[in-house]
C-alpha cells in the first residue's frame, strides 16, 4: 500500500509540475500562442495522433480515478480494527474503542475528563489519550495504572496479538475551587479541553 501511495505522490507531483511549467513558460513568452497552436495542431494531425491523444487523455482520468479510490479506501480501512474469525472476517470501529476508553476511565475520580484518539497500524493499535486531571492526582501512578488497564482491556475483548501502545498525554491539571468571572458574579465555566484540538 506504501507503493501504491507513492506512486500516487509522484504521479501528481509529475502532472502539476507540467502543468505549472507550461503555464509559466506562457507567462514568459517561452511559449508563444502560436506554439500552443502547433501543439493542439499536431495533436489533429491525423488519425493516429488523435488516437494517441484520446488514449493518454483516457489513461490519466483512469489512473486518477483508480488512486483516488485506493487512497479513500486505505483511510477507510485504517477507521477500523480488522481479525478473522473461523466464520468470517470482523471488524470493530476505532470509535466504539475510544468510546470504550472513555468508560473505562470514568472509574477514576483522579480524572476529570479524556479524549481518546485510536489509531491502528500494521505494527498494532495505538491509543493516544489526552486527559484532564485533578491537581490531586498522583500522575505517575495514574498514568501507569491507566495504560495498563486500557492496554489489558483492549486485548481482552478484542482478542488481539498485536502490539497495543497507550500514550497518555496530561493536557490540563485543575482544582475544585471554581473563579468567580470578574464583574459577573456567576461561576466561571471550565472547559478542560478548549484550545486542544484533536491531532
Amino acid at each position: 500500500m506504501k507503493f501504491i501511495t507513492a506512486l500516487g505522490l509522484f504521479f501528481y507531483t509529475i502532472t502539476f509540475l507540467i502543468i505549472g511549467g507550461f503555464l509559466i513558460a506562457v507567462a514568459t513568452s517561452w511559449i508563444s500562442a502560436e506554439d500552443i497552436y502547433k501543439i493542439f495542431e499536431f495533436m489533429q494531425l491525423n488519425l493516429n495522433s488523435r488516437i494517441a491523444t484520446g488514449l493518454v487523455g483516457f489513461l490519466l482520468i483512469i489512473i486518477n480515478i483508480s488512486l483516488g479510490q485506493l487512497i479513500m479506501g486505505r483511510i477507510e480501512k485504517e477507521k477500523t480494527i480488522a481479525f478473522n474469525t473461523p466464520s468470517g472476517q470482523v471488524t470493530i470501529a476505532l470509535q466504539a474503542v475510544e468510546d470504550l476508553i472513555k468508560r473505562l476511565t470514568q472509574h477514576f475520580s483522579e480524572i476529570k475528563e479524556t479524549r481518546p484518539d485510536v489509531i491502528a497500524t500494521k505494527r498494532g493499535v495505538e491509543v493516544n489519550l489526552k486527559v484532564v486531571l485533578q491537581s490531586e492526582a498522583n500522575i505517575p501512578d495514574l498514568t501507569s495504572h491507566l495504560q495498563e488497564m486500557i492496554k489489558t482491556k483492549i486485548q481482552e475483548m478484542l482478542g488481539l496479538e498485536e502490539q497495543i501502545t497507550v500514550r497518555v498525554h496530561v493536557a490540563k491539571i485543575i482544582t475544585y475551587v471554581e473563579k468567580k468571572k470578574k464583574g459577573s458574579g456567576g461561576d466561571e465555566v471550565v472547559q478542560p479541553f478548549g484550545g486542544y484540538g484533536r491531532t
